[in-house]
């Protein structure tokens, strides 16, 4: 009876033990089983946004010095004419970019603007005569539309979220293209006119070039969609000095060559209005 007893208790031991086993190697492969690989989603084109803006510019500054002349009395240039007036005008411009937002607190972009303007100046001289006479001195006005393709890189820095609303400062560099139509001169003589005093209309061919551009800007952004900004400001741009016009088709056939006139270059204060999308 007695070894019965421990029989059956040795078996039960045995069994008991067996399972514990079992079930250590269990937890032991659980424990120390190798990790799987993670899949991590990538997020694309993170951090880029979309960019268009209108703009007014409310003060436009800009002039010219001078120009220079043809003396048909010698056939030989003649004294540079100073301007009596001079200035820009402009007003609606459209731009669009690519931008990139590094950190919450800075952003970089790449815009291309596009703006119509004209330059009109006024001219007095008792030496110089009108295009083409023998005679004393010419009263002359004139006016040239022109059209500027700014290629510009910005940077920004904003400056932290309050309720939605987040200000910004930043600057810009670049090259504008400005691109003249004709010069339409009224020319009227003074003096002794064998010709007489009828105003006559000249027409100079415009010039083109690329200019330095610089930009200062400050603003306010508010995101009232996800991913979409909108976006007012002001920004001041200064382009450098260029040419005007040349020399129109009768001081040309008599040996004119060359650039007439020139700008000193203009700036603009403008307010903008855009629109950013996140692209993400």
């Amino acid at each position: 009876m007695i070894k019965s007893v421990l029989s059956r208790s040795l078996i039960a031991a045995l069994l008991v033990g067996a399972s514990n086993a079992a079930l250590a190697a269990d937890l032991d492969n659980i424990i120390y089983a190798p990790e799987l690989p993670r899949t991590v989603p990538v997020e694309v084109g993170n951090g880029w946004y979309l960019r268009g803006d209108v703009s007014y510019d409310f003060s436009t500054s800009g002039d010219a010095t001078s120009f220079r002349s043809w003396d048909f009395n010698t056939s030989t240039e003649g004294p540079a004419v100073g301007y009596s007036s001079s200035s820009f005008e402009t007003d609606w411009g459209v731009g669009l970019g690519l931008g990139y937002q590094f950190t919450n607190w800075l952003r970089g972009e790449a815009m291309l603007n596009y703006q119509r303007g004209t330059f009109s100046a006024t001219s007095s001289s008792a030496a110089v005569p009108c295009t083409g006479l023998l005679a004393d001195g010419c009263d002359t006005s004139g006016a040239a539309d022109f059209e500027s393709y700014g290629l510009m890189a910005n940077g920004y820095v904003d400056l932290g979220t309050y309720s939605g609303f987040t200000p910004y400062v930043g600057a810009g560099a670049g090259l504008t293209l400005v691109d003249y139509d004709s010069y339409v001169a009224s020319e009227t003589c003074v003096g002794a006119c064998p010709g007489g005093t009828t105003p006559v209309t000249v027409s100079h061919a415009g010039q083109a070039d690329w200019r330095f551009t610089y930009a200062l800007m400050a603003g306010v952004s508010y995101e009232f969609v996800r991913n979409l900004k909108a976006d007012l400001g002001y920004r001041y741009t200064n382009v450098g000095s260029g040419d005007i016009y040349g020399f129109d088709s009768v001081s040309a056939a008599a040996g004119a060559t060359g650039v007439q006139s020139s700008d000193n270059g203009y700036s603009t204060h403008a307010v903008t209005a855009s629109l950013r999308y996140a692209l993400w």
